[in-house]
């Protein structure tokens, strides 16, 4: 429904009450069993790690409010991580009044954007610098102690070294000084094997309330037996914090592996982990959020975004503080209640006079969101329902990948006559395959919804594959602009020699000939492309691009190339342009 006049009213008094800002915080973190708790509830949060603090390591440019503020209000980021080095040349026992003075811009900036922040002892050696580690964690205790933002990482990474017999003496000393100034902010102990056997560490733990111990994995090589030790050490009662994970290789370079990713995506969420990416840096290697020389005061545009970075923020962006039991990951074909979301903005529930009873979601206003998690069998067309209601002018619902790109299509909502008359629109989008976080987002607001509904057009065959053009992932030349062609939506325009764009993974079911149909228009004379993997490494085949008569004349052109089995990321190279595609489909020879 649309708000209420009288509660906007309230609302805005309420904003501009002085007691409201006295009182704007961040809950008290705490452990209960094998959980992080804030204000006494179950809840996780995700956010970024800052890359080594060390003076003139790169990652240091990073440390300051702007960055900062820019991860709270478009990240959504609810923690970040002061990873100050130590040992390392540059860091804390070399240069220790930057150091601190660049933690200390962090902690602040943080606790004036509510957000949760770690403050990181980032060294693999912590046990030979104890009484530095007291020194600095008393300090930052009598500095913060008060305020329930600040998070103590007193150990980063330990090497393979004892549990029992090195870490856990020095962890119990560092804790013990911290305690004997602030009683109860949260600590988390870094744990054996680059903190990965969690499980050693819940054996024998460490004495003392609120503790957690950490827990780092790199997708790129860390699979199913790292997160059946994590499952063990919580079986033992330990509580868990991914102080650092990575979505490529533990080295923290390489590809990204976002099968992998997701499993872990998963696994935290399910268990109410919390969780940070490592790292808010310009380096050129995988693990780096920015692509070098971006942005030092944040603002970063998707082109600043490196691969991990891209898929980081889509992350931590729609991570749910506190996810009710609806939010779970759907498998397509199926249909999604509207209230299962896993996060918001702006909306509420209510219960729903539609088939089915349960809940609706309303209070849809412009701007709002709302998140879900779904399973894409294949790449391809699918057809998505909605399920809606409107006393009003009705609205808009936009679609799109959670965190704002790419968009997947909008669909205008009637009005219906009530908020309880319901009727059903839809469109047609191109999803990538996998599982993947999808947003609803009101472009205009005005109606309700009920559900969501998501069948493939193409039958869920998954040797057929349709693209939508403007669906592309990275491009270099190109527009979108609206289409005429049947199905509406956009195509992809002003097409110049030289232009490229490159599209989301597709799987190929087996290797063999496959018909490869575009659909293109031109005014003139027409011009020709290539259908490559992303990059140009692989060359599948040319085809000429013919004159139509007009850039909204389709017609459409196939040839036949030979694909192997396995995931591809094609690409379209434009050697003569002059043209515009909606669309090119993949689909087996006969």
């Amino acid at each position: 429904m649309k708000t209420n006049p009288l509660h906007a009213l309230v609302l805005g008094v309420f904003l501009l009450s002085p007691w409201s800002a006295a009182t704007a915080d961040v809950a008290p973190l705490s452990v209960s069993g094998n959980k992080v708790l804030a204000g006494g509830q179950p809840a996780s949060f995700s956010g970024n790690s800052l890359f080594w603090s060390n003076t003139n390591w790169g990652g240091d440019k990073y440390y300051n409010a702007d960055v900062v503020r820019w991860l709270k209000t478009d990240w959504k980021s609810k923690v970040v991580r002061a990873a100050m080095g130590v040992d390392e040349a540059g860091g804390y026992l070399q240069d220790p009044a930057a150091n601190k003075a660049r933690v200390k811009a962090v902690v602040d900036a943080a606790i004036a954007n509510d957000m949760y922040v770690i403050i990181d002892w980032h060294t693999h050696h912590a046990e030979q610098y104890q009484w530095q580690a007291v020194a600095f964690f008393e300090e930052m205790a009598r500095s913060y102690g008060g305020k329930n933002h600040v998070i103590y990482e007193i150990y980063n990474e330990p090497l393979q070294i004892s549990w029992s017999g090195t870490i856990k003496p020095y962890a119990q000393a560092v804790v013990n000084a911290i305690r004997a100034i602030d009683p109860d902010n949260l600590i988390i102990v870094g744990t054996p094997t680059w903190s990965q056997d969690v499980d050693v560490a819940s054996r024998d733990p460490i004495a003392g309330s609120n503790i957690a111990y950490t827990l780092h994995f790199y997708a790129g090589t860390h699979g199913q037996s790292l997160r059946d030790k994590a499952q063990a050490a919580l079986n033992n009662g330990a509580a868990l914090f991914v102080t650092e994970w990575g979505s490529v290789s533990a080295s923290g370079d390489g590809a990204v592996n976002s099968a992998e990713t997701w499993a872990w995506v998963d696994f935290m969420k399910a268990r109410g982990i919390s969780n940070a990416n490592w790292a808010l840096n310009d380096k050129a290697e995988g693990a780096s959020a920015l692509v070098p020389g971006a942005s030092t005061q944040g603002g970063w545009p998707s082109s600043q975004l490196t691969t991990s970075g891209t898929l980081a923020k889509q992350i931590v962006s729609t991570w749910p503080g506190n996810p009710g039991p609806g939010c779970t990951t759907v498998p397509v074909p199926g249909t999604v209640q509207a209230e299962a979301y896993c996060n918001m903005s702006g909306v509420q529930t209510e219960p729903t006079t539609d088939a089915g009873g349960g809940l609706n979601v309303g209070y849809i206003d412009t701007g709002d969101w709302m998140t879900y998690d779904i399973d894409v069998p294949a790449a391809g067309t699918y057809e998505v329902k909605y399920r809606v209601a409107s006393l009003g002018s009705g609205g808009v619902i936009q679609l799109e990948k959670a965190g704002g790109q790419p968009v997947y299509g909008t669909v205008s909502v009637p009005q219906t006559g009530g908020w309880q008359t319901w009727t059903d629109v839809s469109h047609r989008v191109t999803l990538p395959a996998g599982k993947q976080s999808i947003a609803i987002v009101a472009k205009a607001g005005g109606f309700n919804v009920n559900w969501l509904d998501i069948r493939s057009v193409d039958g869920n065959d998954p040797s057929v594959v349709t693209i939508q053009a403007e669906s592309f992932d990275a491009m270099h030349g190109v527009q979108t602009e609206t289409t005429s062609d049947a199905g509406g939506g956009l195509n992809v325009g002003y097409l110049d020699a030289g232009d490229w764009l490159s599209y989301p993974s597709v799987n190929i079911p087996a290797s063999g000939s496959y018909v490869v149909e575009y659909r293109v228009a031109s005014l003139n004379g027409g011009g020709n492309l290539t259908l490559e993997e992303a990059g140009g490494s692989v060359a599948y085949g040319s085809i000429n691009v013919p004159s139509t008569g007009g850039w909204q004349n389709w017609v459409t052109i196939r040839h036949t190339v030979q694909l192997t089995a396995g995931n591809h990321k094609f690409g379209i190279a434009i050697r003569n342009g002059g043209w515009n595609l909606n669309w090119f489909r993949i689909s087996r020879a006969s």
